[in-house]
């Protein structure tokens, strides 16, 4: 069986056939294989108790035979408020190399915690947060602490991500666009990448390099003047008239036959998006969604206007970019997540439940006065229009 596998892997190989691992390939029209084999850095080294400490959070990585209450002792906390945080006992077993998060700080490593080096923090959502994103992003990769000569470690803190009921690795792993893999690896699961609900999981960063869009309202696309860059055709010359035809019918015209219904218009109407969703702010869209160019609208406000959730949702992330201007990401049914960028103020946290029309956040008092607005399908950019109602 394996001798068989090999052989056809090799026989891809030889066509040019990326070999998808992750089982995430296009099925049904959503390709998330270029997800699954984004590049990512290693997870940071832990100390002799096995803390990794980043300014906004701690976590604690599980050695062999490590129960709840054993890696509490170790790292020094009290392992009930440890238990109830991670929504497990404290008698239960744990996976070597598992992540469990901290309630609450204890002891910094020898150098501190982990802070941000020559480059940018990284705060991945997925492709809908790396579009969205209002500057430029750049990621380092991490680098355990110099222990021996306190040297401060640097690197980026990661998106850290508590699974909500019905989500899985995979649908976690898609939604801040990373491979299944990198996932299980920086947070010890299993081989069956079972996750609980309540359990919190730190979202692996990229490498180096990779860049995002930046968001600029006031980059929009150029037009041209009705007319310009399309040749208007020749009219017929009236100098030669066409002969006239006396023509005989070859035999009497029959009734016309009953003309079959158009069900194009039928079809179309039912596969088109049924709007249901109301638009976060008033104002002009002064940039319109392009694929792959602009994968959202860019709506004009004035500073200050509240930025309302298009519909009812989970916030399932709240990151920043560069310039520490909040993105939002709310999770609606049927796969559903939209995205606001070029926000300030934020009112919701990250695993609140909105209703259509609650304030999210307002639009900010500097730079463009314009909100950025996503719909999407998973991975897939959706042209929002369609969705929104007047």
């Amino acid at each position: 069986m394996s001798l068989m596998a090999g052989t056809c892997a090799l026989a891809l190989s030889a066509c040019g056939v990326t070999m998808d691992f992750d089982l995430r390939g296009p099925i049904g029209g959503l390709d998330t294989a270029a997800a699954a084999r984004t590049a990512t850095a290693d997870r940071p080294e832990p100390d002799s108790r096995g803390i990794i400490s980043y300014p906004g959070y701690q976590v604690a990585v599980a050695e062999r035979g490590d129960t709840l209450a054993s890696l509490a002792e170790r790292v020094g906390t009290d392992p009930n408020a440890l238990a109830r945080y991670n929504g497990i006992q404290t008698d239960d077993p744990l996976r070597a190399g598992e992540v469990i998060a901290l309630p609450g700080r204890v002891a910094e490593p020898a150098g501190g915690p982990i802070q941000p080096g020559g480059s940018d923090i990284t705060q991945i959502a997925g492709a809908a947060i790396d579009s969205a994103s209002a500057s430029e992003i750049q990621t380092s990769s991490l680098e355990p602490a110099n222990r021996s000569s306190g040297a401060q470690p640097s690197g980026a803190e990661p998106v850290r991500h508590q699974v909500t009921r019905g989500e899985t690795a995979y649908t976690i792993a898609r939604l801040y666009n990373v491979s299944i893999r990198s996932l299980a690896e920086w947070n010890g699961l299993g081989s069956d990448f079972a996750v609980r609900e309540g359990q919190y999981l730190i979202i692996p960063v990229a490498l180096p390099g990779e860049q995002t869009a930046p968001f600029d309202a006031d980059d929009r696309p150029e037009t041209e003047a009705p007319g310009t860059g399309s040749p208007t055709p020749e009219p017929p010359s009236a100098a030669r008239p066409l002969p006239e035809e006396d023509t005989v019918p070859a035999a009497e015209a029959q009734a016309a036959p009953k003309e079959a219904p158009d069900l194009s218009a039928e079809q179309t109407t039912a596969s088109a998006p049924k709007a249901r969703m109301s638009y976060p702010v008033r104002g002009d869209i002064v940039r319109p969604f392009s694929k792959g160019k602009n994968d959202g609208i860019d709506i004009a406000a004035s500073p200050g206007t509240a930025v309302k959730a298009a519909d009812s949702g989970t916030v399932a992330a709240i990151t920043k970019d560069t310039k520490g201007t909040p993105i939002i990401v709310v999770k609606h049914a049927n796969n559903l997540l939209t995205v606001y960028s070029n926000v300030d103020n934020v009112a919701v946290a990250t695993g609140d439940s909105v209703s259509r029309g609650q304030t999210l956040a307002k639009i900010p008092s500097t730079g463009a006065a314009a909100v950025h607005f996503e719909v999407r399908n998973g991975f897939d950019s959706l042209d929002p229009v369609p969705y929104l109602t007047e």
